[in-house]
């Protein structure tokens, strides 16, 4: 006998049984309604894109190491979309003259980047993307802290399961210039090491620190930053907070739906001032689960129009990792509400005509497709999810009747057949 081909799927991937897919459709639905109600509508963009769209703005990690890429038969180099944004960007620079801003659009496409699988990293994952065009304002950011509570408490999460923390590219730059005294050629290396601070040790960060050309002092310096938080705010310049969106949330009730923290930095450079993460508050997961931020230069990349962006992506992998902590994960929804089983080959006929005007009223029904003992289709009905069964038999069927159970509670009673769909209706 041949080797068989193997089972499962490519790694980093995965396969959704239909339980699976029940669950994630369930959660899915829950944020796309809450999105929709903030007016944002649903569009969608090619898995390919070209290469040079990523090298332009997305990190140096995805586009160094973990972009998918190929090159078609003209030549061209292409990539799997390893997030969302630089897509959008580019619809909206192609369509300036068709929309209307503000454009608030949101889409749910599967991305792909080559990295190592492990506890909420895959290779493989869908993200929410929401995003805001074409206002400077710091309206969109107390819109966008809004929404996001918004999707999480649809999902069943209470305030205290999360925190969102949000910073600010330009406080961020003022915090290198200002107090650590930093040249512009340390300042990308020196946000990758407060990116990480919470995930080494001292002496590694020191390390780290002292390799990137900061001295003992800086990186003392850069420590009494991270312990002040939003304190470090006052310290720095008239000049850094007028020009910090972020300051001018702080200013707003909406200041206390955040945690102001130097910290977040995000890793893509297309973001111009506010950044934000969303992090799980439980010790069995404190991790980040989704974040964003804005980008005003990026639609700029293909057009001369500027226009400003907000936006994030919301992963399905740490959502998930998310739910099943904080035991909200849905149950799956039942695969049938009714099976009609008739008790023999001559039955199937209307026992299919009866199936056919469930199905045409919205109920969720099978038949059997072969002859069988009338026990082992009721317990497959059962197995399958099914509320009801309706049991055609020869005599009810000669009188016009037909049998519906329920098969929660047992209880069954004769029906005439043109009064079968009410009956069952009347028991789901």
């Amino acid at each position: 006998m041949g080797k068989y081909l193997p089972t499962e799927p490519y790694r980093g991937t995965r396969d959704f049984l239909p339980e699976e897919i029940s669950v994630r459709q369930q959660v899915f639905h829950r944020l796309y309604e809450v999105i929709e109600v903030f007016g944002y509508q649903r569009y969608d963009g090619p898995i390919l894109e070209p290469t040079d769209i990523y090298e332009a703005k997305s990190s140096r990690e995805i586009v160094e190491q973990q972009l998918y890429t190929l090159t078609d038969r003209g030549g061209r180099r292409l990539a799997l979309r390893p997030e969302m944004t630089p897509s959008v960007a580019r619809m909206i620079a192609g369509n300036l003259g068709r929309l209307t801003f503000p454009v608030r659009w949101y889409s749910h496409p599967n991305c792909f980047r080559y990295e190592r699988p492990q506890r909420g990293r895959l290779r493989e994952h869908w993200q929410i993307n929401v995003d805001l065009f074409g206002s400077p304002s710091s309206a969109v950011e107390i819109e966008f802290i809004e929404l996001i509570h918004a999707m999480m408490a649809a999902l069943g999460a209470t305030p205290d399961m999360y925190v969102l923390r949000m910073s600010d590219r330009v406080l961020l730059n003022a915090i290198f210039t200002e107090i650590l005294r930093i040249p512009a050629d340390q300042t990308r290396p020196v946000a990758g090491l407060l990116d990480r601070w919470e995930k080494y040790p001292e002496d590694k960060l020191r390390a780290d620190a002292a390799e990137i050309g900061l001295t003992d002092v800086q990186f003392t310096r850069l420590g009494e930053v991270v312990q002040a938080g939003e304190a470090i705010v006052a310290e720095l310049s008239d000049e850094a907070r007028a020009g910090s969106k972020l300051v001018e949330v702080m200013n707003t009730p909406a200041h206390d739906l955040i945690k102001v923290d130097p910290l977040i930095v995000r890793g893509f450079d297309y973001y111009t001032s506010t950044v934000f993460e969303v992090f799980d508050a439980s010790p069995d997961n404190r991790r980040s689960l989704f974040g964003g931020g804005r980008y005003d230069n990026l639609v700029g990349l293909y057009s001369s129009q500027p226009v400003a962006g907000f936006g994030f992506g919301m992963g399905d992998v740490t959502l998930m990792d998310f739910l099943t902590t904080h035991g909200l994960l849905p149950e799956p929804a039942n695969k049938v509400d009714a099976v009609v089983i008739p008790t023999a080959e001559a039955l199937f006929e209307p026992a299919r005509t009866a199936a056919a005007e469930l199905r045409a009223a919205g109920v969720r029904t099978t038949t059997p497709l072969e002859s069988a003992k009338l026990g082992k289709e009721i317990g497959r009905a059962d197995k399958a999810g099914a509320r009801v069964v309706v049991i055609i038999g020869e005599q009810d069927y000669a009188e016009g009747m037909a049998t519906v159970r329920d098969l929660l509670t047992g209880d069954q009673e004769r029906v005439p057949l043109d009064e079968v769909t009410n009956a069952v209706k009347k028991t789901l």
